[in-house]
């Protein structure tokens, strides 16, 4: 056994030998792999990186949330798409939201919402805008991620009692108050003035260009419909639930939604619903049937060059085992066993598909250092692994041939060979 390794150690040291004595036609060969692993393997991570950053933009909603509204998420043809029967439908009450609330058992949070976007925040002679105001009830922040760094939530006594209290986003403090305290001071919105009782953490940009909540300010619903029109004719509120651990895929939700609305609204068994209950999962599900064609598209790309690498490795050993005839007759006449003979030419396939896969990605972590803005690009060892897995099944399968064909050669034939 130990003089077995003692060979394949030796198959090995001939192959690198081999390798060292012929750079340019070892560089030349492995190109092909190189641009192959590179195509490939990029296209792998700047998916992987998009969805990833897309995913986390959407953190702070949740995979978890359900929307009550008016009209479904559907992705199609516009002209395909039934304005005027979603148009007809009721718009959420605030007596729906209070329903529900009070009856629906399998949510851990529930939250009406509307938000306003273009709004300008004055504090003194300072004022921010484009500002996004959101109007929420007390379980908003059960319902969506967000963190306070400094001050407190409001209260279910101030959302119910429609008090002027805000919470800020870090760029409207910032901008407002520089490095003051803002708790406690008070800032306008839409001319009506609002106490400050909580400033958000900083979260920074996101995939679209712009933060979630950084430049957003929370006040409670009820304040929020003395200064915006709500309802019929104005901004149509979403009441937000928030699934449970145990309801995967939240159909227990959906099912108590419908059957509770649906009585409270009145409608008949052969009648159809007259809301539309949206989950969050679906822009998930479109991001990754989209990404799948994308990493499909680019690994069909990738393999035909990884295709023409294997070609031009096949026909360099082939080429090898030619000029290396009168060699593998001298060692084979010397007592070198086959195995010994096809080691040497499979372990050199393997090694310049291996250099190659390893210079591919190598590029691709140079890649990773473009300024891209908010979007990062990471080489997983996901992707590294994947890279070398792909580099070794090709040297192998284009060295097997060739390392078999000069394992079998008649060692006289072979010394005779010119």
């Amino acid at each position: 056994m130990f003089k077995f390794f003692i060979q394949i150690w030796e198959s090995l040291r001939f192959a690198m030998q081999a390798l060292r004595s012929n750079l340019l036609r070892t560089l030349l060969s492995l190109l092909g792999v190189t641009i192959g692993i590179f195509a490939i393997i990029s296209v792998f991570t700047i998916v992987d990186s998009l969805e990833r950053n897309i995913k986390s933009s959407f953190d702070f909603i949740g995979s978890d949330v359900m929307f009550l509204q008016k009209r479904p998420f559907i992705f199609a043809d516009p002209r395909d798409y039934p304005f005027w029967k979603y148009e007809m439908r009721p718009v959420n009450s605030y007596n729906d939201y209070k329903f529900l609330e009070n009856n629906v058992r399998n949510t851990a949070g529930v939250a009406m919402v509307s938000v306003r976007g273009g709004t300008t925040v004055k504090y003194k002679s300072s004022s921010i805008s484009e500002i996004a105001t959101t109007g929420a009830t007390f379980g908003y922040n059960r319902v969506v991620n967000f963190e306070i760094a400094e001050g407190r939530y409001f209260q279910q006594q101030e959302s119910e009692n429609a008090r002027n209290v805000v919470l800020i986003g870090h760029e409207v403090a910032e901008k407002l108050f520089n490095n003051e305290d803002a708790l406690g001071k008070a800032i306008k919105i839409k001319g009506r003035p609002f106490t400050v009782i909580g400033v958000l953490k900083r979260e920074g940009n996101n995939i679209f260009g712009e933060s979630s909540f950084d430049r957003r300010v929370i006040i409670p619903f009820l304040s929020f419909t003395k200064i915006f029109k709500v309802g019929k004719g104005g901004l149509e509120p979403s009441i937000a639930f928030k699934g449970t651990p145990e309801d995967k895929g939240l159909f227990e939700l959906e099912g108590e939604i419908k059957g509770l609305l649906r009585a409270k609204r009145g409608l008949k068994p052969n009648e159809e619903d007259n809301f539309a209950l949206n989950r969050t999962e679906i822009f998930a599900n479109l991001l990754k049937s989209l990404f799948g064609v994308i990493t499909i598209a680019g690994g069909v790309i990738g393999s035909f060059s990884i295709l023409v690498g294997g070609f031009g490795i096949a026909n360099i050993m082939f080429v090898s085992v030619k000029e290396r005839t009168s060699i593998i007759g001298i060692q084979k006449s010397l007592g070198a066993k086959n195995y010994f003979i096809l080691f040497q030419f499979l372990f050199e396939a393997l090694f310049l598909s291996l250099i190659g896969g390893l210079v591919g990605l190598f590029l691709v972590y140079l890649i990773t250092f473009a300024p891209l803005g908010s979007l990062v690009l990471t080489l997983t060892s996901k992707n590294i692994i994947t890279a070398l897995s792909i580099s070794s099944i090709v040297g192998v399968i284009s060295g097997i041939i060739p390392a078999y064909i000069a394992s079998r050669m008649n060692p006289v034939e072979a010394i005779r060979a010119k």
